[in-house]
């Protein structure tokens, strides 16, 4: 009976240890500035999603980086130190290579919507922009590590590059180049939180840029970061079967828009040669295409 005593509390033992265990540790790149809440919305989506996975994983916690860096730094960081376990960002053939991607397009490819952020005085000198060739007139403002820069450059178009995120704002005040190229889900709260600084910034009236840009969470390709994503993955996906996904990117969009008049802008399409082939392109459950929006 003694026996049979220890081999039950050894099973019920076993049955809790998850919640013996450490918890997993999901540590994302903390923002580039104070005013910066451009990430906001995928550590959301990635609590929900952990919390869906406490029953099989248990615990975890999720926080930024005691450490400010840049998303070039934070690329170097994931997978050769503990400061930082994920990251979310566009994606490329080259940092799907390094790095373990989760091919769910977090904000259903929104960022690949661009629109630009200019100087209010220059409107009139873009209302001639019809495609491409009359886009290629014009300088575009990006950071130097972010794949849209060789996104923008393939197409022919001229790139001016700024060494952080930070420094674009007051290049384009000081007429460095003439648009700054921002999705539609990061332009609003950008503008508003440097318009007290750059007051004579705003956003272009009747352009939107379009290329296929999905962000992805991404994490080590170690034991320790395969175990990280596949957790993730589980919890994306049991938020899309069960609709919380959809219902919290929604709200998401809603909120990005509300102050965004996308009704008859001229869309310019360019190619994305960054993309790798397992892209889910074919999977329009995946993507919104705003196609009411831009009605």
């Amino acid at each position: 009976m003694k026996t049979n005593a220890v081999v039950g509390l050894i099973l019920t033992a076993l049955l809790h240890v998850s919640t013996w265990a450490a918890p997993m540790q999901y540590i994302y790149p903390p923002p580039e500035s104070g005013a910066d809440v451009r990430m906001n919305f995928y550590w959301d989506i990635l609590q929900l999603a952990l919390d869906e996975t406490q029953s099989k994983w248990g615990a975890y916690e999720l926080q930024p980086s005691p450490k400010v860096m840049t998303p070039a730094r934070a690329e170097m960081q994931l997978g050769n130190s503990q400061d930082i376990t994920v990251m979310a960002r566009t994606t490329s053939i080259v940092r799907e290579t390094k790095l373990l991607p989760i091919r769910i397009p977090l904000d259903k490819g929104l960022t690949g919507y661009r629109l630009f952020l200019i100087k209010g005085i220059n409107q009139p000198a873009f209302s001639g922009i019809r495609g491409t060739s009359e886009l290629r007139q014009f300088s575009i403002g990006q950071a130097a590590s972010w794949i849209d820069v060789d996104i923008l450059r393939y197409a022919g178009l001229d790139v001016v590059t700024g060494p952080t995120y930070e420094s674009l704002f007051p290049m384009l005040d000081a007429g460095r180049f003439d648009l700054f190229s921002r999705g539609v889900n990061e332009i609003s709260a950008e503008l508003a939180s440097n318009i007290p600084a750059y007051p004579d910034l705003t956003v272009e009236k009747k352009l939107v840029l379009y290329y296929p840009l999905p962000r992805y969470f991404f994490f080590p390709r170690t034991p320790e970061g395969e175990k990280l994503a596949q957790r993730a993955e589980e919890g994306l996906r049991i938020l899309m079967r069960n609709g919380k996904f959809q219902k919290r990117y929604l709200q998401f969009k809603k909120s990005i828009l509300s102050d965004i008049n996308l009704s008859g802008r001229r869309v310019i399409r360019i190619a994305n040669p960054t993309l790798s082939k397992e892209t889910p392109l074919a999977d329009k459950e995946l993507w919104d295409n705003l196609e009411a929006e831009l009605r």
